[in-house]
């Protein structure tokens, strides 16, 4: 019997998930060197919070306090084969900047021949009317430094420079095996690829309990954009990860350092405010239907990250 994908156009015929890579990568410039300047009010952001992509711009655009200099619009968790839209609801909305009915019409705004699947979030520019950028990556270093001038928080340094290197070299590690690594063993149509995504899953987050066993954050003792990174998959992990994903070897509340360092980052001033479950959950049940064909949301798990953590002692 043939096996439908999620993502055809992103699966291969061993069954893995190939994730495409961004489609637009243009740079916002304090110093003035590109063609997009830090200007606060020119520009405008898409999201998801449903999104783990999305999620990890959303709490940089909170921490660094950048709310007044850019907009944001979140679109509807429910999504079908017209991809994203903008509807008016709980926690999303209509689309106050162009009136677009689908996040589609930014991308092919930008570029007609667009043919790529529409992924948030997206940094759109008002004043050429484009796509500046749809990759989080890029995003995350922009919102730390090229905006510091129209944030609220400009002190707060999320990428350091003395870590840089340390930082990149985690940041792909948790991409790969944990990020990224969740949705290859979801959207795995072949149990070969499958299990050759949640062995290193789990053996990667066995380490990082390890590792967070000892010190409070996972580099320099301070909250990096690391952190937030593999913040936006734990905190979606037990409620859909495990049971919708099948990454059901463990929860990350069975981890004794990784489920109290998730609390830890929840309760960091600004973060518990990012953090959407209802949105989370409708998005992956119900609109995954290729992996829950009936799109029933469950009920549970009943999660509490309210608990204190008692990290404040590690290094």
């Amino acid at each position: 019997m043939p096996k439908r994908s999620q993502f055809p156009d992103e699966q291969s015929d061993d069954g893995n998930f190939n994730r495409q890579e961004d489609a637009f990568r243009d740079w916002v410039r304090a110093d003035g060197s590109s063609a997009y300047p830090a200007i606060a009010g020119r520009y405008h952001l898409y999201v998801c919070y449903a999104c783990p992509w999305a999620h990890r711009i959303i709490i940089a655009r909170e921490l660094k306090g950048l709310q007044d200099a850019i907009g944001m619009t979140a679109v509807d968790p429910w999504r079908d084969d017209r991809g994203w839209a903008f509807r008016d609801g709980d926690g999303f909305s209509a689309d106050p900047i162009n009136d677009f009915q689908f996040l589609s019409e930014a991308y092919h705004a930008t570029d007609a021949a667009y043919r790529g699947r529409f992924t948030v979030p997206v940094l759109w520019d008002k004043e050429t009317k484009r796509i500046v950028t749809n990759s989080d990556d890029d995003l995350l270093r922009m919102f730390n430094s090229e905006f510091n001038a129209v944030a609220r928080h400009p002190e707060l340094d999320l990428c350091p420079v003395d870590y840089l290197d340390e930082i990149d070299r985690l940041n792909a590690i948790i991409y790969d095996k944990v990020n990224n690594g969740v949705y290859r063993a979801g959207f795995a149509s072949e149990q070969a690829a499958y299990e050759k995504a949640v062995a290193p899953l789990f053996a990667t987050l066995d380490a990082l309990d390890d590792h967070l066993s000892r010190q409070r954050y996972l580099i320099g003792g301070r909250l990096t954009e690391t952190d937030i990174r593999l913040f936006v998959t734990l905190v979606r992990f037990d409620a859909v990860y495990h049971g919708h994903f099948k990454c059901n070897l463990r929860r990350i509340v069975d981890y004794p350092a990784l489920g109290a360092y998730l609390r830890d980052l929840y309760q960091h001033p600004g973060i518990a405010d990012t953090v959407r479950i209802d949105h989370i959950k409708t998005h992956y049940y119900a609109t995954h239907t290729e992996i829950n064909p009936t799109a029933i949301v469950p009920v549970g798990p009943d999660l509490d990250f309210t608990t204190p953590a008692n990290r404040e002692h590690l290094a």
